[in-house]
């Protein structure tokens, strides 16, 4: 006998299947739907939202996988070159390094045979002289070398004290008399009348001036003029400028004249000699005493001025 439910709506498990088919009914419909929509899209040009983002996704996921191998073949490209830069000049170096240690080789050896063949009493004096050259010669190279080696790694050591930086101006310009009288070039300096207490090592600040004068000396023609100035700044700074009319500094070399191992061809054609570190040394020096260092040139031709800043003493004027 069936109940009044069974009568109106039949058994629960016919109404469970006839909800499913028509459940069943819905989706193909929507699935037919969706079908004819993009159907219809891609007939009329009109975007499919779904499609459009994927789309979108694909192609920004194609781009940014461009882009990074973009980046990396630039990026390799810039290594190969950094290193094949690097290889060339190592083997400049070398170059320049052999060059510059067999030269004084040259003098030594003659001293040493003229020893033996001429009466040492009469060529004595002047074969030692010879000798102590050279060797300073190659000394300095070597020190030059170790500095650099020494600023690279953190251990250069300064033996800091008040000192007089007109006394030290004096004593590289006495230094680097000899290279100037060689070349026929005239040196005119100005500094104040008064002491210019600064804090530092003597004998670095000494290198670093006589490095510069050096310099200034090796690339101005016969007959040239170099000029070191001093003058005390507004910010308990004194800055002290070496300038010449020499052979200038090109465009292209001016950023990279404090690297080291690096000259410009026409430096090397003018004046041959040099490892290319003096300006390195300056640099890490005067950056040791708390200072700056920077350089300006009109270009070939045209001079250069290098000017180096230093912290004076408290109690300086």
């Amino acid at each position: 006998m069936n109940t009044a439910r069974d009568r109106k709506t039949g058994t629960p498990a016919k109404a469970e299947r006839e909800l499913a088919r028509l459940q069943a009914q819905i989706e193909l419909a929507r699935a037919e739907l969706t079908r004819l929509h993009r159907a219809v899209s891609a007939a009329t040009g009109h975007p499919d939202p779904a499609r459009e983002a994927g789309h979108e996704l694909r192609h920004a996921q194609q781009q940014e996988a461009n882009e990074h191998l973009i980046r990396a073949a630039l990026g390799a490209r810039e290594s190969q070159a950094t290193a094949e830069d690097a290889q060339r000049q190592q083997a400049e170096f070398l170059a320049v390094m052999a060059h510059e240690l067999r030269n004084p080789l040259a003098p030594i050896s003659n001293a040493a045979a003229l020893l033996g063949m001429l009466p040492a009493e009469e060529l004595l004096p002047r074969l030692q002289a010879v000798i102590e050259r050279q060797v300073a010669h190659i000394s300095r190279l070597v020190e030059d070398l170790l500095d650099v080696s020494r600023a690279s790694t953190g251990k250069l050591r300064l033996e800091r004290r008040r000192v007089d930086l007109i006394d030290i101006i004096d004593e590289a310009v006495d230094g680097s008399r000899p290279a100037r009288k060689t070349r026929g070039q005239q040196l005119e300096v100005h500094k104040p009348a008064s002491a210019l207490e600064v804090y530092g090592d003597p004998i670095r600040l000494t290198q670093i001036l006589s490095n510069l004068l050096d310099n200034a000396s090796k690339y101005t023609p016969v007959g040239g003029g170099i000029e070191l100035s001093v003058m005390i700044m507004a910010n308990d700074t004194v800055a002290i400028t070496v300038s010449d009319n020499g052979i200038g500094i090109t465009a292209e070399a001016l950023p990279r004249v404090f690297e080291p191992f690096v000259q410009a061809p026409h430096a090397i054609d003018f004046n041959g000699v040099g490892l290319g570190i003096g300006l390195t040394v300056v640099r890490e020096l005067v950056e040791a005493h708390g200072g700056t260092v920077s350089v300006t040139s009109a270009g070939s031709g045209l001079g250069s001025q290098f000017v180096v800043t230093l912290p004076l003493d408290k109690a300086s004027p």
